[in-house]
């Protein structure tokens, strides 16, 4: 079995890119592991100015004109004519995306595995029969997320991650909040996202200054000061890989958190995913193609992880930051669109 283009990963960066390819006619495979594809660890937040409006409006679950935000001193609220952020239900997004992707043409094979990855084949292993199978391709795409076999193979180490952990819980909220607390989250945050008929309730924060054991446990303290009780519920976690290292290997590309394409400071992966693997299709179908909008996601990308180290530097001056950065929203100084990767 041959294909012109394999893609690892049915997340958005892998979709994304089938969906170009495809409509372009390059012959397409996508692999996925999981048997059903959309469900994820997220808030299923999106931002506006970045995917929201691309996206039907039967899909949007809320929509928020004003975002809360609080730190351990102060709290603050930013407002804007049209939503800022609205959230999405991850699994009804995928399968959008999967809908698209396969309307284009593209092939896909689900509850399968990358078992090996020689000279322009693959050898596939299907989860339940154990069945393997080769697949000679032309140009290969990983976008298998933050683990990603495909980045491995390259060489490519994987230390600088994020954690999140994602409760969604079966209430209502009528806003959405941010909350940088220092004490319980050190330069991560928390957050309420409401949803049509639940709330995610999760918080984000770099696995090198506080490890997933204590981020759930503060996590679920800090739920508790605000009426919220998750100790009878079930969380789930996920890496997320800020870890960026390259893109673009000749006829091996990486996309997504596959190449450490999301945000170091708030963990927004969505956004970074379907640009990049937008941007990778453009690519693979014309070598010269004009990059730029790759180029400022990486750079904003960069500059991201130029503010969380920053920030863990010391408590204190994660802190000092904090408030200044709340303090320069309510004043105007800074732009909430600022700490978004849209570009």
């Amino acid at each position: 079995m041959y294909f012109q283009v394999v893609i690892i990963g049915a997340g958005p960066a892998g979709l994304a890119c089938a969906r170009i390819l495809c409509r372009n006619g390059i012959r397409t495979l996508v692999v996925e592991k999981k048997t059903e594809i959309g469900p994820k660890v997220c808030a299923g937040g999106l931002t506006w100015g970045g995917l929201a409006d691309t996206i039907p409006q039967d899909l949007i679950e809320r929509a928020f004109p004003v975002q809360h935000i609080y730190t351990r001193f102060q709290h603050t609220s930013v407002s804007s004519p049209s939503p800022i952020i609205v959230t999405v239900n991850r699994k009804r997004l995928g399968q959008f995306m999967l809908k698209q992707a396969i309307a284009c043409g593209a092939e896909i094979m689900t509850s399968t595995r990358l078992h090996e990855i020689g000279d322009h084949r693959l050898v596939l292993e299907d989860i339940i029969s154990r069945r393997q199978m080769q697949v000679g391709f032309d140009c290969l795409v990983g976008a298998d997320g933050s683990l990603s076999a495909v980045r491995n193979f390259l060489g490519l180490p994987s230390t600088r991650m994020g954690i999140g952990i994602h409760y969604q819980i079966p209430c209502k909220k009528e806003l959405m909040e941010w909350h940088l607390n220092s004490s319980h989250f050190k330069n991560g945050y928390g957050w309420i996202f409401p949803h049509r008929e639940s709330v995610s309730v999760g918080a984000y924060a770099d696995r090198a200054v506080l490890p997933a054991h204590a981020l759930k446990e503060n996590l679920i303290c800090w739920a508790r000061h605000q009426d919220i009780d998750l100790t009878a519920e079930k969380c789930r976690a996920e890496y997320i890989s800020f870890d960026y290292r390259g893109w673009d290997f000749g006829h091996i590309f990486l996309a997504g958190d596959a190449a450490g394409l999301a945000s170091a400071l708030t963990g927004e992966g969505i956004y970074p995913a379907v640009v990049s693997g937008e941007m990778v299709a453009r690519k693979i179908i014309d070598p010269h193609c004009d990059l730029t909008r790759m180029k400022k996601l990486i750079q904003k990308q960069k500059l991201h992880c130029r503010m969380l180290s920053l920030t863990g530097k010391n408590s204190l001056l994660n802190i000092l930051l904090s408030e200044l950065a709340v303090f320069g929203l309510r004043m105007g100084f800074l732009n909430f669109h600022q700490l978004e990767m849209a570009i």
